[in-house]
């Protein structure tokens, strides 16, 4: 085993599962049962999908409304699933597994790593250790309520944001001109359109010929 790659695995999943505490709190405040909250986290476990949820429920939203968003948030993890297919190459049930573990996470480390085994290896470890750390939090976060505070005010926002950051980094400095383009699409996208779009149309911009090497 790669010790750079558990290690990075590990850290990911750290920085990431700790943001649970979040969804947990809000799901608590929302009017949501501890169970209720849980069950959303195991089986849905797609962060940006379950906050959409949450967040439209909090608001007095219209159920289907919130199940929209929280779908149109998750289709990305469509996306990767095309790609680890045949990385992965996961049989029987272990592929009900490894869908469940198709995240950003877990992807982007999977994606960073240069040999087949390093690949499996970043995938499995990164998705187990957010499934892991992600769900604790989020049942402290619950029973908790707000007394933990706001975890911005604990940094826990920016780390999970720092450590995606730095997966993707390698791979956008010889494709600055492309993710520049990518990440303006999705700015301008944001007040116009629904929850989940604009990262959708940043992927499609990411499948344009433009800037250098892929």
């Amino acid at each position: 085993m790669s010790r750079q790659v558990i290690s990075t695995s590990l850290s990911v999943g750290l920085a990431t599962g700790l943001y649970g505490v979040s969804f947990g709190a809000i799901g608590s405040a929302a009017g949501l049962t501890v169970p209720a909250v849980m069950l959303l986290s195991l089986l849905m476990f797609s962060g940006a999908s379950q906050f959409a949820f949450v967040g439209i429920v909090a608001a007095g939203g219209a159920p289907i409304t919130a199940i929209s968003s929280a779908w149109l948030m998750g289709v990305r993890n469509s996306f990767y699933g095309l790609r680890l297919n045949t990385v992965i190459g996961p049989r029987g049930l272990w592929r009900l597994l490894a869908a469940q573990l198709t995240i950003d996470e877990s992807n982007a480390v999977s994606a960073a790593q240069e040999g087949p085994r390093d690949q499996k290896l970043g995938f499995w470890l990164t998705g187990g250790a957010v499934f892991v750390f992600w769900n604790t939090a989020t049942l402290l976060g619950a029973m908790a309520g707000n007394l933990f505070g706001s975890v911005e005010a604990w940094g826990l926002d920016g780390a999970a944001a720092a450590a995606f950051l730095g997966l993707l980094w390698p791979r956008l400095k010889n494709n600055l001109a492309l993710a520049g383009i990518g990440a303006l699409v999705a700015l301008i996208a944001i007040p116009l359109t629904p929850a989940g779009v604009p990262v959708l149309l940043a992927a499609v911009v990411a499948l344009l010929p433009i800037g250098g090497k892929k």
